[in-house]
């Protein structure tokens, strides 16, 4: 089912004001609210996996982005130093109660995908083998090899016995890191949830959920130019992608640079990031315009999933990657890093034709 686009040029649309803008925020005021009260009433704490304040956090953060987007692709309509002062910190917000999370999948994920790999359980060791330094070059150029022998498309599978060897030790390495950064982000998350930065956040937002700062002319202005210049910059966006290419199963110059020993963001992947961005600022426009009851648009939905996949892979690449590059581990465990890491940029590129799929499909069945 096609997303019926409001088109701000037709007469007979019914005008969309500033009116609909101040009660969408309102009612993610309240649920941003209603999630915080969750929260402190669960403890404020995951740990011993409490599945409330998962939630309680989850809740936080997707009202958090839902008013910080509304913000910014209507910030003509609202009080321009409340919104500027008030957008970065609900982004901050959002981006430190996420962290945590962030870790946790990729690290079930790499887990995941190294048992795939190897045909094995993938066990945590008690400690991650090393060798003397001098076999810290062997190690890396296995990592090299690995890779790019496994990603090609005709090229024979990885030794499995070989992988195997390594795979267990592999995802202990993986387990400390990200473990270790787990915590960290817990810790960092619970300490922004007890700062008066925070508290001068969800002051301003019990605020919101009263009264918005609207300008004069809000009332009586139509909100869907503003929502069509968010589509407009997200079609321009996804116009800039190279999706003719976007489905080769094997992209050496993505592989070669995730083992190049600058551990610097990929250079590709940040376009596709960005559309993920502006894709989930357009549908939380569609959602103003709407009055947040619309249903479920399948096409935006299949596509902002292939952009999270693809987030996660390319993220999950990196973290194979940067555990690969940990000093004096043994060859066996930089193979199994490097086959993995090869595994996630395929589905980085999987996800990436997905994309291409979902919204060519959209493009085709929209009025």
């Amino acid at each position: 089912m096609a997303q019926q686009h409001l088109d701000p040029t037709d007469p007979t649309a019914e005008v969309v004001n500033g009116d609909a803008l101040a009660a969408y925020l309102c009612a993610q005021a309240t649920e941003f609210l209603r999630a915080l009260r969750l929260h402190r009433e669960t403890g404020g704490t995951t740990a011993g996996g409490a599945e409330e304040s998962v939630d309680a956090a989850r809740l936080l953060r997707r009202s958090a982005r839902r008013i910080s987007g509304s913000l910014h692709t209507f910030r003509p309509l609202l009080d321009p130093d409340w919104s500027e002062e008030m957008r970065p910190e609900l982004a901050w917000l959002s981006g430190t109660l996420g962290l945590e999370h962030a870790y946790e999948a990729r690290l079930e994920r790499l887990l995941l995908a190294l048992h795939r790999l190897s045909g094995a359980t993938v066990v945590p060791a008690q400690a991650v083998d090393v060798v003397p330094a001098g076999g810290r070059a062997a190690g890396a150029a296995r990592v090299g090899a690995a890779a790019l022998g496994a990603a090609g498309p005709a090229s024979p599978a990885p030794e499995r016995g070989n992988l195997t060897v390594g795979a267990a030790k592999a995802g202990a390495l993986l387990e400390r890191q990200l473990t270790l950064a787990r915590t960290r982000a817990h810790s960092t998350a619970l300490q922004a949830l007890g700062s008066s930065r925070f508290h001068a956040v969800a002051d301003k937002v019990a605020v919101l959920a009263s009264e918005v700062p609207l300008t004069p002319t809000a009332p009586t202005t139509d909100l869907r130019p503003l929502a069509a210049a968010a589509e407009e910059r997200l079609t321009d966006a996804i116009g800039a992608l190279p999706l003719v290419t976007a489905g080769h199963p094997y992209n050496a110059e993505a592989l070669v640079h995730g083992l190049s020993p600058d551990p610097s963001p990929h250079p590709q992947d940040g376009p596709w990031h960005q559309v993920r961005l502006l894709l989930r600022l357009h549908r939380y426009a569609q959602e103003v315009l709407r009055g947040g009851s619309t249903p479920v648009d399948v096409g935006l939905l299949a596509a902002g999933q292939a952009l999270n996949r693809h987030r996660d892979a390319s993220e999950a690449a990196a973290a194979a990657a940067q555990a690969a590059r940990t000093p004096r581990i043994a060859p066996a465990t930089a193979y199994a890093l490097g086959v993995l890491h090869a595994d996630q940029r395929h589905e980085v590129e999987a996800a990436r034709f997905a994309f291409q799929q979902a919204w060519q499909k959209q493009t085709v069945s929209a009025p």
